[in-house]
């Protein structure tokens, strides 16, 4: 019998009311799907038979409601008493909500959920688990807390536990999508960002697209739904409020689906790769170095990638230029004026923007981001779904300046409140770096002339990506379905996640 209870005031032993059996009132209509039994109280019973089988014999017969005494004092609004105990328990073969009142046992049957009726209630998932995801935790967050839910929920699952990096990619272009009713990734942001770039990426190739150049995608064919089990998981606590393999799960069951924008990444020839973020600078420079250093437990690794680049700190001279949308300039009042000023109009009709200069940091954002170093959002003035980016620029200042900036970010405080930092919402960005010649020391490469031949770091969505010497970013309104909530509902909440 599985009972979930709602802590009310437990009433005295002598004051539980006993179920009695009434028959039921002439004319009542009532057939095996009238959906509700009441017991009234009765100060004594000489019945022999227990409680449980005269809740299977009422809910075999779909007993109507009994109680026909005048209202009394505590009742709530309706002439519905106040409950004291609530929880679903099975009667007979069926689960039913049962409500326990000082005078009253109600039960009400639990109608199962039909696809017509919820269309977005998964029946078959198909979960990629990726095993070395922070602690190599994901396995058993998946097969503990994960697994027994869907199966409580009667959802079946076709696992795959990811042996190396672009395994689900590859087989997110081979399976039978059409089979399944969603994907589910439990592990990281780099493990989610992989998993959602071969959906849309099956998606080109079953519409017979060009995968090399692509200018309006379609859609992904299946909603994505993400367990954190990762040392990071901003894209989980964006959608979840709280980074919480319980809380996540329960969105899927329930079919909690919400729109995404998503971006395309390209280089002049060919697509990249999709994407919901991007640092280029200083964040795409500190996740190369931790890369390097995978032999380091995952918070001491960030922690020296961090410190090791703050103290390297650098710039990078870039141009960039941008598609704003309509009264977008954002950023401190007093620096609006010179921000305009700066901007060369590449073409009036679609009016393109450029900036030129030395930048410590870019960051392109879909999504707002939202993680335990950054509870409001690394960009919390874009939504899941608003059909922009947020466009972050930080030039280039001192080292204290830059740490002053990065810590607002855990804080209240506006993170973009600097003379250096400009904030734009935007539709399309190209960045395009200068190119170095010589060694560069710290990156241990040599820098050609010829910009074709150069590489950039790049830190897309956690994941470690290699761009050429011009990429261009395209935001595609809610192009993927992902399971959660909405980032409105998320704004009164005031769970904070350990994701990192």
């Amino acid at each position: 019998m599985l009972g979930a209870e709602i802590p009310f005031p437990r009433p005295r032993r002598e004051a539980w009311p006993e179920l009695v059996e009434e028959p039921s009132p002439p004319g009542s209509g009532v057939e095996d799907s009238a959906g509700q039994g009441v017991a009234a109280t009765a100060t004594s019973s000489s019945s022999s038979s227990s409680v449980a089988q005269r809740w299977e014999e009422e809910a075999r017969r779909g007993a109507a409601p009994l109680a026909r005494d005048p209202p009394r004092g505590g009742e709530a609004a309706g002439g519905e008493e106040e409950p004291l105990l609530r929880g679903i328990f099975q009667i007979g073969k069926r689960s039913c909500d049962v409500v326990l009142s000082a005078r009253q046992l109600r039960w009400s049957p639990i109608q199962p959920e039909s696809r017509g009726g919820f269309p977005n209630r998964p029946k078959f998932l198909k979960v990629f688990v990726n095993p070395n995801s922070h602690k190599r935790e994901a396995t058993h967050v998946y097969y503990e807390q994960v697994a027994p839910l869907f199966k409580l929920a009667d959802i079946k699952t076709d696992v795959t536990v990811t042996e190396y990096e672009g395994h689900a990619l590859s087989v997110l272009k081979e399976c039978e999508l059409h089979t399944f009713d969603g994907v589910v990734c439990v592990g990281g942001d780099g493990s989610t960002s992989e998993i959602a770039h071969g959906l849309l990426l099956r998606a080109q190739i079953d519409a017979g697209r060009d995968t090399d150049y692509i200018l309006s995608p379609v859609r992904a064919p299946l909603p994505l739904g993400i367990i954190p089990a990762g040392s990071t998981n901003v894209l989980a606590h964006t959608l979840h409020g709280i980074n919480h393999a319980v809380t996540a799960t329960l969105h899927i069951i329930m079919g909690h689906i919400q729109p995404v924008d998503i971006c395309t990444f390209s280089s002049p020839s060919k697509l990249l790769r999709f994407g919901f973020s991007a640092m280029f600078g200083f964040g795409a420079r500190t996740l190369a170095l931790a890369e390097k250093h995978r032999w380091m437990p995952s918070n001491q690794r960030r922690d020296f990638a961090v410190i090791k680049t703050l103290a390297s700190l650098k710039p990078e001279e870039c141009e960039l230029s941008f598609l704003p949308l309509k009264n977008s300039l954002q950023g401190s009042q007093e620096k609006v004026t010179k921000k305009k000023e700066r901007f060369k109009k590449s073409d009036s009709k679609v009016q393109w923007h450029t900036i030129q200069g030395h930048f410590l940091n870019v960051s392109i954002m879909a999504i707002p981001c939202l993680c335990s170093m950054a509870p409001r959002g690394l960009a919390p003035n874009t939504r899941l779904n608003n059909g922009s980016m947020a466009l972050i620029v930080v030039r280039n200042t001192s080292r204290s300046e830059f740490i002053k900036h990065l810590k607002r970010y855990a804080s209240v405080k506006n993170q973009f409140n600097f003379p250096f930092v400009e904030t734009y919402a935007v539709q399309e960005v190209k960045i395009q770096p200068r190119t170095k010649i010589g060694h560069d020391t710290e990156e241990n490469v040599y820098l050609h002339a010829t910009s074709a031949e150069v590489n950039y770091p790049w830190n897309i969505d956690g994941d470690l990506m290699e761009g050429a010497s011009e990429v261009h970013v395209r935001v595609h309104p809610q192009l993927i379905n992902l399971y959660g909530v909405s980032i409105d509902e998320l704004d009164d909440s005031k769970a904070m996640c350990s994701c990192l």
